[in-house]
């Protein structure tokens, strides 16, 4: 929703922001909007169609996709059928993030830079040059742009000496790709700094995973898989072990570029569940190659046209008539949080600083906007300000509860009703509860019922 939102300025304003404007806590402190490209088409889609725009945009971006693997796999295995189960491999691990949000490009675009250097390694160099385009784009769309350098980064160290072992080959490159691709990773680093903030924006990926230790330590998906609960996480091995054992089976040698490819998918993956979009994303061309000569190849003379025609249309017909309403959006959104105790803030006007449940701060921000937030999705910036710190220990029950509350002089809360916090208040001198359904429960300072 914060997504939305920051869209949204954008949008109206034609500037993109700089510092925090949704909370109180931070008092405007500086931010960086490494993912505003993205938001602006969001907002862009909600703008043309409302919760039906936003949802075809979703849609648009998972299609690009999906299609853009299944196009690889089928051009990196020389086998279209074969492909078919690349494009299934990454249906499954991606929907551990499968959202209207900015890492749906951010993939997309990672997918249409393993596109582009096989086209370069296999036919024309020339091709590279469209990756500097490509990362100038990427940057300002979302922070996946540094695993893109980090997989082209792969490439140029296996450009440098071509060799082969029992266990590990090398292939050669021509001088002609090896050129070019030197030539393209230069021109890509400096694409980078194409942003509206700069070299803060290009290291942003980095303060994340080295300065960011609440964000890693208690954001759900940046936890690691679940590996007696989540099939994905079983797939992780799955997937992982017949890569290994394949090449052994068949007596061949590990390719040293998708050994460091398949190393950086799967040692992201182990402790951060969200890295399991990325690791399908990585070994389904891998895979498919593995398994290129498991089925008959594409042979267009067998091509059934009419019977394929049909199962076209069909399959166009039934997305657009399953496609959900507006309304029915809509409404699925707003169950998505606390609209009625939304409708209670606006119809009994309270007024004052509001302490609000983390998850829910994002919804907060779109739903809710004449009132500040305390703390929201956003966790880089509220940890870089310490506010994260002073929240958790506060909603953990670590601390005095009203220390905070004094200290940021909130007058009302909007918890959920099952929040440890949501037990406490009852006994907190001065507070009381003024409203509570199924889902929410609030409190203000000397007043309710």
């Amino acid at each position: 929703w914060w997504h939305l939102k920051t869209g949204e300025i954008i949008w109206n304003t034609h500037s993109i922001p700089r510092v925090d404007l949704f909370s109180y806590t931070t008092h405007h402190h500086a931010w960086i909007p490494h993912e505003w490209l993205a938001q602006w088409t969001l907002y862009g889609a909600w703008h043309a169609a409302g919760f039906s725009g936003i949802m075809l945009w979703m849609w648009l971006a998972a299609t690009l996709l999906f299609v853009g693997v299944y196009t690889l796999c089928a051009l990196y295995s020389g086998n279209a059928k074969v492909a078919f189960l690349g494009g299934l491999l990454i249906w499954f691990f991606s929907t551990v993030g499968l959202a209207p949000r900015p890492q749906l490009l951010g993939y997309a675009l990672l997918t249409l830079e393993l596109l582009l250097i096989h086209l370069a390694r296999t036919g024309n160099p020339r091709w590279f040059l469209a990756l500097p385009p490509l990362f100038a784009l990427w940057v300002n769309v979302h922070g996946s742009f540094f695993l893109g350098m980090a997989v082209l980064g792969i490439f140029v160290a296996c450009s440098l000496r071509d060799f082969s072992t029992t266990l590990l080959v090398n292939a050669p490159w021509t001088g002609e790709s090896k050129k070019w691709l030197w030539i393209a990773a230069t021109l890509s680093l400096g694409a980078l700094f194409l942003n509206p903030v700069g070299w803060r924006q290009v290291l942003y990926p980095l303060d994340l995973f080295f300065s960011q230790p609440l964000n890693l330590g208690s954001v759900e998906e940046w936890q690691p898989p679940r590996f007696g609960s989540d099939p994905r996480a079983m797939g992780l091995l799955l997937v992982t072990g017949c890569l290994l054992v394949l090449p052994i089976i068949r007596q061949r040698a590990w390719r040293l570029d998708e050994t460091l490819l398949l190393t950086v998918g799967f040692g992201l993956s182990v402790p951060h569940v969200r890295m399991l979009f990325l690791f399908g994303l990585l070994a389904a061309p891998l895979l498919c190659r593995q398994l290129a000569n498991n089925w008959d190849t594409y042979n267009f003379s067998r091509d059934r046209v009419i019977p394929n025609a049909i199962l076209a249309v069909a399959a166009c017909a039934v997305m657009f008539f399953a496609f959900p309403s507006g309304q029915r959006l809509e409404q699925e959104a707003r169950r998505a949080g606390p609209a009625r105790a939304i409708e209670f803030i606006r119809h009994t006007g309270l007024t004052g600083n509001m302490l609000n449940e983390y998850t829910e701060g994002g919804y907060l921000i779109w739903w809710l906007p004449e009132h500040p937030v305390f703390v929201d999705g956003r966790a880089d910036i509220f940890q870089w300000t310490g506010v994260m710190q002073e929240f958790g220990a506060w909603a953990l029950l670590e601390t005095d509860p009203a220390i905070l509350l004094n200290k940021y002089n909130i007058s009302f809360c909007l918890l959920p009703r099952q929040a440890p916090m949501a037990h406490v208040f009852p006994y907190l001198p001065g507070w009381r509860r003024a409203y509570v359904d199924d889902r929410s429960v609030i409190f203000t300072r000397g007043t309710g019922s």
